[in-house]
C-alpha cells in the first residue's frame, strides 16, 4: 500500500490557486504581500505552479488583474510556473490578452500559463462598467478564442492583413480553459487547450465535462494531447477537529455577511467533507471543500485524481488567517515529501 502511495506521490503535481483574499480585514497591500509570501513558500515546498484569479469590485478579494500580480511575483520567484485562473476573456480584446501574456512569457521564459474563463467575475454593475453588455460578449466567445489561438500561433489576420501579438517569446506559453461544465470543456477541446475543472465552485463531479473534453480534443500547435487539471478547495491542519471547525466558521461568516454567491469562486461551500477513512466512497466527491489532517485530505485528493484521471491539482485554500492558510499548504507538501521518503 505504501509503495502505491509513493508512486502516486511521485507523479502528483500540486499547484496553488490564489484568490488573494483579504482575511480578517487585511488591507489590499497586506493581502498582496501575503500572496508574494505564499508563492515564494510554495516554490520552496515543491509546488509546481502558482495561479491567481480575476475578480471585480469584490471587497473581500484583492486582485482584479492577474497579469500585473504575476509580473510582480515572477520577479520574486525563480522556477515556479505562473498562471492566470482565470483571465475573463469576454471582457477583453484577444490581441491585448495575447500581448500581455507574451510579454510575461518573454520576462519569465517557460514559466507562463494563460488560463481563460468565461464568467463575469463580478456583480452586474461592475460587469457593465468593465465591458458593457457581457451577455453579448460571451456569445462571441468562440470567435474570441479562435482569434486568441491564432494570435498565439502567429497566423492571425485582420481584414486580410497579418497582425502579430508582440513581443514574441522564445518559449511559448501554454493555454488553458477553466470551467465547471460541459460548455467550457468543449471550448477547451475545440481549440486544443488544457482544461481545468473547477470543482471548488461546482456541484458536479466533473466526470462528464472531462470525458467530453478528452473525447473531443483537437491537437493544437501548443498542446498535442489533452491535459486536465482539477481545482479543489482544501484546508489542512494538524487535527481534523481544527480543520473542520475553521472551515465551518469561514463558511458561516461568509453566509452571515451575505457573501455566499453562486457565481463567486471564493465561496468554498458550506458542505465540508469528513475525510476520516481513506477508503471512503466516491458518493460525496462533488463537495466543494475538503478539510482534515494532511493524511485525510491527501486521501481525498487521490480519489479526485483517480476519478478524473489526472495527477495535476490546483489547491484553493483560504483559512481563518494567513498563517494557518500557509500552514495548510506546508502540511500537504510535507506529507507528500514524507510519502516519497
Amino acid at each position: 500500500m505504501r509503495r502505491v502511495a509513493k508512486r502516486m506521490s511521485e507523479t502528483f503535481s500540486l499547484g496553488v490557486l490564489d484568490l488573494v483574499p483579504r482575511l480578517n480585514d487585511a488591507t489590499a497591500e497586506q493581502a498582496l504581500q501575503q500572496s508574494v509570501t505564499l508563492a515564494q513558500h510554495a516554490e520552496a515546498w515543491g509546488y509546481a505552479r502558482y495561479w491567481t484569479s480575476e475578480h471585480h469590485d469584490m471587497a473581500e478579494l484583492a486582485s482584479a488583474s492577474p497579469e500585473v500580480l504575476l509580473s510582480h511575483i515572477g520577479a520574486r520567484t525563480t522556477t515556479i510556473q505562473l498562471g492566470s485562473g482565470a483571465v475573463l476573456l469576454p471582457h477583453y480584446s484577444p490581441l491585448k490578452v495575447a500581448e500581455s501574456f507574451r510579454l510575461l512569457a518573454a520576462l519569465y521564459p517557460g514559466r507562463i500559463e494563460l488560463g481563460l474563463g468565461r464568467a463575469p467575475g463580478g456583480g452586474p454593475h461592475a460587469t457593465m462598467a468593465l465591458s458593457g453588455n457581457y451577455l453579448q460578449h460571451v456569445t462571441k466567445l468562440p470567435e474570441s478564442l479562435a482569434a486568441l489561438t491564432e494570435l498565439l500561433e502567429d497566423r492571425y489576420m485582420y481584414e486580410d492583413h497579418p497582425v502579430t501579438a508582440r513581443p514574441i517569446p522564445k518559449l511559448p506559453l501554454s493555454l488553458w480553459m477553466l470551467g465547471t461544465n460541459v460548455k467550457s470543456a468543449e471550448f477547451a477541446a475545440r481549440f486544443g487547450m488544457g482544461y481545468v475543472f473547477g470543482q471548488f465552485m461546482s456541484d458536479a463531479d466533473g466526470t462528464e465535462a472531462v470525458r467530453r473534453y478528452r473525447e473531443g480534443f483537437i491537437p493544437s500547435v501548443t498542446m498535442k494531447e489533452p491535459e486536465v487539471m482539477v481545482a479543489v478547495s482544501v484546508l489542512c491542519a494538524d487535527s481534523e477537529t481544527d480543520a473542520m471547525a475553521w472551515s465551518r466558521d469561514m463558511a458561516e461568516r461568509r453566509e452571515a455577511n451575505g457573501k455566499e454567491r453562486s457565481t463567486e469562486p471564493n465561496s468554498i461551500g458550506i458542505a465540508v467533507s469528513n475525510t476520516n477513512d481513506e477508503a471512503v466512497s466516491d458518493q460525496n466527491e462533488s463537495v466543494r471543500h475538503y478539510a482534515g489532517t494532511p493524511e485525510q485530505v491527501w486521501a481525498r485528493l487521490q480519489q479526485v485524481s483517480r476519478r478524473l484521471d489526472t495527477k495535476m491539482l490546483l489547491l484553493v485554500t483560504s483559512g481563518p488567517d494567513y498563517e494557518r492558510r500557509l500552514d495548510s499548504y506546508r502540511l500537504l507538501a510535507e506529507h507528500k515529501t514524507a510519502i516519497l521518503n
